[in-house]
């Protein structure tokens, strides 16, 4: 067998029995594995101490921190470098061996990995998801998720969705792919972007507001990567018809047809969750930067929430 590599690898899971054996197999490498757990009601918890695994309970406050963060402040780590990996992630032996070298000798304080995404049971090459890039393996005590004030939204989750690693040092890239497959069916994939586009809305009202220009990593063209990205968010959430856009951008010009049928169903349920963005953007600015709920009803004058309801 090979020797143990001195990483320790993060997952955050809640009910996630479908994904966690493939999941947990693929990082038996690792040193020491944490499973950071929130009340799973299915076989989550077992599955993960079969694997010998540390099962750490998160209680989220509904605010902040989130999961990742929490675990990156909490947890007693024993080996300098974490490896975060999601439920639906598998860390492939050759990966593995490159790790096992870049923390060797490192040049870099984190490192960036590329996800091959694949839906449907088909690795989507094209429509703008690969590469793609996160970083995902770096010494814990520089990195930390960003905060892109959305704690006011609810039914987001308790875990980071999108946020970036604001890394303290310079982060380099590893050669070898990632895998990214989630286990179970569309309705997972719909019922979970759902709570995604919550959380995009907050991000998309920010953005035009200006509220996290000075908090987290800043908007620049000329900048680095993550610069840019956020550069080109900023421009993005001023568009018009921007549901239609999305289709148009992963379709066509970023040749999602060439993925076959499992790209345009990709590409469709893209500009679906983006429409869903943009109708929760409308709404959280219809009700004074909150979601509708009983409670933003209740405060908002009747005339207001017949059209609201109208819409």
């Amino acid at each position: 067998m090979s020797s143990k590599i001195p990483v320790s690898v993060l997952i955050p899971a809640k009910n996630e029995q479908a994904n966690l054996p493939a999941c947990l197999t693929s990082v038996q490498r690792a040193d020491e594995v944490f499973v950071v757990d929130s009340q799973s009601s299915d076989k989550s918890i077992q599955i993960a101490e079969n694997f010998s695994a540390n099962v750490v309970q998160f209680h989220f406050n509904g605010r902040w921190p989130k999961k990742k963060n929490w675990s990156l402040d909490n947890i007693n780590f024993r080996n300098e470098w974490v490896l975060i990996v999601d439920c639906d992630e598998r860390i492939t032996p050759e990966l593995w061996e490159e790790i096992a070298l870049a923390i060797q000798n490192p040049e870099y304080d984190g490192y960036y990995l590329n996800r091959r995404v694949f839906f449907l049971g088909q690795w989507i090459r094209h429509g703008g998801r690969y590469p793609d890039w996160n970083l995902r393996l770096f010494q814990h005590k520089k990195g930390r998720y960003e905060n892109l004030n959305t704690e006011e939204i609810l039914n987001t989750g308790d875990n980071e969705v999108h946020e970036h690693v604001i890394l303290a040092g310079k982060a380099g890239y590893l050669k070898n792919d990632m895998i990214h497959e989630d286990f179970r069916d569309l309705y997972h994939w719909i019922e979970r972007h759902n709570r995604y586009s919550n959380w995009e809305a907050r991000v998309y009202l920010n953005l035009l507001t200006g509220k996290n220009d000075t908090v987290t990593i800043g908007a620049n063209l000329f900048g680095n990567a993550l610069q840019r990205k956020r550069f080109l968010k900023k421009v993005w959430v001023r568009l018009p018809f921007k549901a239609f856009l999305r289709f148009i951008l992963s379709y066509i010009i970023q040749r999602g047809f060439l993925d076959g049928k499992a790209g345009y169903i990709y590409a469709r349920l893209l500009s679906q969750y983006e429409y869903q963005i943009g109708v929760k953007l409308y709404e959280l600015r219809s009700c004074g930067g909150q979601l509708n709920t009983t409670s933003t009803i209740a405060a908002t004058p009747a005339s207001r929430t017949q059209e609201i309801v109208r819409s």
